[in-house]
């Protein structure tokens, strides 16, 4: 293994700077399309069944390769891997934005999402380089680096709206090329070089998972339009199981698997990426509706609507910047895991009360606000609890493992929830009344998926001390 360099202590905190903005940007490309995809189903020609796709290219891809991006950031060194994520995040964004069609759109969607998955696990892993070394310090930056996650995909909706509205659906896309050009720039001078292994890739690993995982969202996002009893959707999920079963098999014979099963013997690594996922899968499908309620019910256009969700961005940074890491240090991380879900499903049900001639003030604000405070107290605990479990030399991995479990669980999550609330209403675009009816039931399914998560955090985090012993 090579030496690695770290940067004066002078610059840590503009790399930091520079790993959150990384983070902020890979999440908000899964949001900022949202308000865009009505134009770019009128030119592109997108039927309404495949238009989400739109979404879960770049979704499936982020996460069925975010366990290569991680060990790659192993093998090769991470700077090395993040760097090499901004290029190809920079030509997707590219391909998408000139798109002429759908199978094209599609493609450079998919090519963002390989390169979201080089820079997402790199860019935890060099935060782990930069501050592992100091707990304190180490909990602000998760603090600071987390807040750009859940912020990314706030504020993408609200910049979606902003250029949708106000430029032309391809910016969407272009925004990245010169925050890419950027990071390029920065990443040799901020960021710490070194840190590669040896070993080898588990490509069909790789492969085995990324399609495995499209094919379960594939079955799902299908569902509501040829039947959950049909054979296509029994067929495709059948193919699923196949997929991640041999997946799975092939990880418990490999000499170097993608993913060691061992790691997950690391006390609380497993329970706190289940709490990830499940809050992913809660928390996409809430703002995914959210959006849509202000739109097609309350009648709100594109820069309104995205701008309506700024205080959930403005409470989620605050709370997890100034409140969480407090918190955290003084109850532990299990406490504000538990509690922060339980905040989120509450915030969840009280949305599940919407009406056809609501109001942003009653129907939306006080319950966005309360599930954006659950969101902020249960991210960064889960986040650091299953970084902080794994063995130095694994940090990649399992920051792969941690993203992974995230996208896929958004995927999922909207995947199932779209399928619940379409049967119920949601799909009569024009009929308020039905409208309400399935984003009620939207709200109403992601916070029993909260709530749900809130319990499995309670049966299976461990309680620790080490943040209350060395936090501030």
């Amino acid at each position: 293994m090579s030496t690695t360099s770290t940067p004066p202590a002078s610059r840590r905190w503009i790399a930091l700077a520079l790993i959150a903005l990384a983070q902020f940007m890979v999440i908000m490309d899964t949001s900022i399309i949202g308000v865009a995809l009505p134009k770019m189903q009128a030119e592109l020609g997108f039927t309404q069944e495949n238009l989400s796709w739109v979404f879960n290219a770049y979704v499936v891809v982020f996460g069925g390769l975010l366990l290569l991006g991680g060990k790659l950031s192993d093998l090769f060194g991470a700077r090395r891997m993040f760097s090499l994520g901004w290029l190809i995040l920079a030509v997707g964004s590219l391909v998408a934005g000139i798109a002429p069609d759908v199978a094209t759109e599609l493609a450079g969607r998919g090519i963002q999402g390989a390169g979201a998955a080089l820079i997402a696990p790199s860019a935890l892993t060099l935060l782990m380089m930069l501050f592992g070394g100091n707990p304190k310090e180490l909990t602000k930056a998760f603090a600071f680096y987390g807040a750009a996650a859940p912020a990314g995909g706030t504020a993408g909706v609200f910049l979606g709206g902003l250029i949708t509205e106000y430029a032309s659906w391809p910016w969407v896309f272009y925004i990245n090329i010169p925050v890419a050009v950027l990071a390029l720039a920065a990443a040799p001078a901020l960021l710490p070089g070194g840190g590669a292994q040896r070993g080898s890739i588990d490509v069909l690993g790789a492969l085995t998972a990324t399609l495995g995982l499209a094919a379960a969202v594939f079955a799902i996002v299908r569902a509501p339009e040829v039947g959950w009893a049909a054979p296509a959707t029994w067929g495709t999920l059948l193919v699923a199981v196949a997929l991640l079963g041999a997946f799975i098999a092939l990880q418990a014979k490999r000499r170097s698997p993608l993913m060691p099963l061992a790691i997950f013997r690391a006390p609380n690594l497993g329970a706190a990426n289940l709490a990830q996922l499940l809050l992913g899968a809660a928390w996409i499908p809430m703002w995914f509706f959210l959006n849509l309620y202000l739109q097609q019910v309350l009648g709100y256009s594109a820069f309104p609507s995205g701008a309506a969700l700024l205080p959930m961005t403005l409470l989620i940074m605050i709370g997890m910047v100034a409140i969480a890491p407090r918190l955290m240090a003084r109850f532990g991380s299990k406490a504000m895991i538990v509690t922060g879900l339980v905040l989120l499903a509450g915030g969840l049900f009280w949305l599940s009360f919407i009406r056809p001639d609501g109001s942003f003030a009653v129907d939306v604000l006080p319950a966005s606000l309360l599930a954006a405070l659950g969101m902020a107290l249960a991210f960064i605990p889960s986040l650091q609890t299953a970084i902080s479990s794994a063995r130095p030399e694994q940090g990649g991995l399992a920051s792969g493992i941690v993203n992974t479990g995230y996208q896929i669980g958004s995927a999922l999550g909207l995947a199932v929830v779209t399928a619940l609330a379409v049967a119920n209403g949601a799909g009569e675009v024009g009929n308020k009344p039905a409208l309400t009816e399935g984003f009620s039931t939207a709200f109403t399914a992601a916070a029993v998926v909260a709530l749900a998560a809130a319990v499995l955090a309670a049966v299976t985090v461990r309680r620790t001390k080490a943040v209350v012993t060395t936090a501030a």
